[in-house]
């Protein structure tokens, strides 16, 4: 399960088939063509609906901007439509992570993707996204009340379209092991530091000892969050395990498949379950990701020289740019957030990030292995209609 800016669902791996035994796969035999239902469809329908007019150019934008990757997938923002030409974004802080991201730091780069992706929809249909970050002032602290944005659509037929736009419906976090015998060339990594903006920095390396280095450091990272109990008891509390649960609830972290389904019937694969180090569900999680940050063949990481609230929505511009690049050249992209994150358990592998990353100051906002690996199918969305305001409210 990923801890960090991303979102996805997560693929059983052939040591999970085996370490279950017969239970898990005499349900699956026995389902037959029921094990190959267990696609939760219903929550991917805004992936497919996004593209269709809703008769509100605001509305049409934000059918793709609901579709940026966020922290543990909580999707957080809340909407409200105002005249006919402005929108107001918030903060819905039933959904921030207040263990695993205490300032809200990562939970803001998402709201960043989130307007980045707004204002490349906007431009497609000849609007200009006129965005005033926190124009009631923020907290540098935490998200309160206040508005992370507003937004003023203007027609304008000039407006300049991304060539980054087209690869938004297929852009994907990707988890699983990469393939170590590709390599990721010089050519992409500059192509990648290319799309950032203004003021958020970029570091790519392929170097063998720098990617070993950070190999080592993500790992060592992400089993720090997974052990210490706050971090993994908010990540199991937003886990959805099979396909009723991932449709019931389109948000937080997705375990789905025909094994998954048939673990969780067995009883094997449970919220409770995780949260005991000595069952296999525990073991497997943390394998998992040790394994998939053992498999990175390159990484990528932006710094930004402050650490404001807008900083830190640049950097969520910037990085889901960098992303939609990966994309386009067929790249796996993964965020490895972990040592990055700032609860007191995680302070050594900050540190140890920002001396690696940025000896000459500044602050890290964001790690990501890349490599390659076949794309998953995409992750949960909850409607954009329950994403929106009611006026009377």
């Amino acid at each position: 399960m990923a801890m960090e800016i991303a979102e996805g669902d997560l693929m059983p791996t052939r040591r999970a088939l085996l370490v279950t035994g017969g239970a898990a796969a005499a349900v699956i035999l026995a389902g037959g063509g029921w094990a190959l239902t267990r696609a939760p469809k219903a929550a991917r329908a805004p992936w497919r609906q996004a593209g269709d007019s809703l008769g509100d150019p605001r509305l049409d934008a934000l059918a793709y901007a609901i579709l940026a990757p966020n922290p543990h997938n909580m999707q957080p923002w809340l909407i409200e439509l105002a005249d006919e030409d402005e929108l107001t974004i918030y903060a819905d802080p039933d959904r921030l992570l207040p263990e695993t991201d205490p300032p809200a730091r990562q939970t803001t780069i998402g709201f960043g993707c989130f307007l980045e992706l707004f204002h490349q929809a906007a431009a497609e249909q000849g609007y200009r996204a006129e965005i005033t970050p926190f124009p009631a002032g923020a907290d540098q602290e935490a998200l309160d009340d206040r508005p992370i944005a507003r937004i003023r659509m203007i027609p304008d037929t000039a407006a300049p379209k991304d060539p980054l736009f087209g690869a938004i419906l297929e852009r994907r976090s990707i988890r699983d092991p990469f393939d170590t015998g590709q390599s990721v060339s010089p050519d992409d990594l500059a192509a990648l530091e290319a799309v950032t903006l203004p003021g958020v920095m970029t570091g790519t390396s392929n170097d063998p000892a720098m990617v070993e280095k950070l190999r080592r450091l993500t790992a060592d990272a992400w089993a720090v969050e997974w052990n210490y109990q706050p971090t993994r008891q908010e990540a199991i509390d937003v886990t959805r395990i099979g396909k009723a649960e991932i449709n019931d609830k389109p948000w937080g972290l997705m375990l789905f498949g025909p094994l998954m389904d048939a673990m969780k019937t067995a009883g094997v694969l449970t919220q409770k379950k995780m949260e005991d180090p000595d069952s296999v569900a525990f073991k497997e999680t943390q394998s998992f990701y040790e394994k998939s940050c053992a498999t990175a063949m390159a990484h990528l990481w932006t710094v930004t020289a402050a650490n404001t609230r807008e900083d830190q929505l640049a950097t969520g511009r910037a990085w889901v740019r960098m992303h939609l690049e990966a994309t386009r050249r067929g790249l796996a992209f993964h965020p490895l957030s972990q040592p990055l994150e700032e609860f007191p358990a995680m302070a050594e592998h900050y540190r140890a990030a920002h001396q690696l990353l940025a000896p000459e100051g500044g602050t890290v906002q964001m790690l990501a292995r890349l490599g390659y690996a076949k794309s998953p199918p995409p992750a949960a969305r909850e409607p954009l209609t329950s994403k929106l305001i009611p006026v009377d409210a």
